[in-house]
């Protein structure tokens, strides 16, 4: 991608910074392109004199997406939601980014999909993610879809969530403890995205599945944040009656989940038996064990100082 310009829309958010930050060390232009470029700015530094451009863009706007991709060599599209405007965004947008990167004579289109995508869904964000896909096939056969499971990293909402919730309760709830995920190192699913870019012939038009080497279930990961950094507070495994009432109020202590979260919990979230994955590209996936605990230390009772502790649940 040296010297290629290559438009990121959603750039500035969590996938989006490490991806850019590939491009720009690989030598690319990169134009972050987002609702308010100006929260991407911390991006500005990465990149050399006038390797990285900041543009404006509403994805639900056509106008606004057509602006936005002209003169691209390639698009990457990142936006997604967990809750608010599902059809506008996801499924919709998609649409206008795939049909504005066709009508720009754009070479290259990765779009950033999730495992659970499926206009049959019941969940608004697994159907809209689908129904996302199907609008990308339409309108640029040969875009490459990418299905990320939970990814994981530094600023991740996801783990560091948990991990502060534990490290202030003494008592943690967990809906769904059995729900399977396959958590994949935001790293990882970065380098995909740049490999998809780089070689059109041979990822083009396909669609993969992104996974970490560890399958874990809720409860388990819960367990392993808490051995982390060091924490031994009380794990309660809500039963499901428990867990839907939660959800119909939209808080569970310490972390707010919808009635759509909740929905999606009732379905694994791993890679799909025979799905191509980080595999294809070369990408060895790396473990959350091998990476997490250097930023989660600040967790810990004595931040960084402190001694890895032993839960009750380790000590058996």
């Amino acid at each position: 991608m040296n010297g290629k310009l290559v438009t990121l829309i959603g750039g500035g958010g969590f996938l989006g910074r490490y991806v850019a930050q590939e491009l720009l060390a690989g030598g690319a232009r990169v134009r972050i392109a987002q609702r308010d470029p100006r929260q991407a700015l911390f991006l500005r530094p990465l990149g050399g004199l006038g390797q990285t451009q900041f543009a404006a863009v509403d994805v639900t706007n056509a106008e606004s997406v057509a602006r936005v991709v002209q003169g691209s060599d390639a698009v990457v599209n990142l936006v997604g939601v967990l809750a608010g405007d599902f059809q506008g965004i996801q499924a919709d947008g998609a649409r206008n980014v795939a049909k504005a990167a066709t009508a720009a004579g754009v070479g290259a289109l990765v779009h950033v999909s999730a495992i659970g995508a499926d206009p049959e869904s019941p969940a608004a964000y697994g159907r809209t993610k689908g129904e996302g896909e199907t609008a990308v096939r339409d309108a640029f056969p040969a875009a490459t879809i990418l299905r990320p499971s939970l990814m994981f990293g530094r600023e991740d909402r996801f783990v560091n969530r948990f991990a502060g919730m534990i490290a202030s309760a003494p008592v943690v709830p967990v809906l769904r403890a059995g729900v399977k995920f396959q958590p994949v190192h935001v790293v990882d699913a970065a380098r995909a995205v740049v490999c998809a870019l780089d070689d059109t012939a041979r990822f083009g038009g396909k669609t993969f599945e992104l996974g970490g080497p560890d399958v874990m279930t809720m409860g388990e990961l819960i367990r392993w944040i808490a051995g982390a950094i060091g924490r031994d507070p009380a794990i309660i495994e809500l039963p499901d009656i428990a867990g839907a009432a939660i959800a119909t109020l939209g808080f569970l202590p310490g972390m707010p989940i919808t009635r759509d979260q909740w929905m999606m919990l009732q379905r694994d979230n791993v890679v799909a038996d025979g799905a191509s994955g980080l595999a294809a590209f070369g990408i060895a996936p790396t473990p959350l064990a091998a990476v997490a605990p250097a930023w989660l230390v600040r967790f810990r009772r004595q931040g960084r100082f402190g001694v890895r502790g032993i839960s009750a649940s380790e000590a058996g």
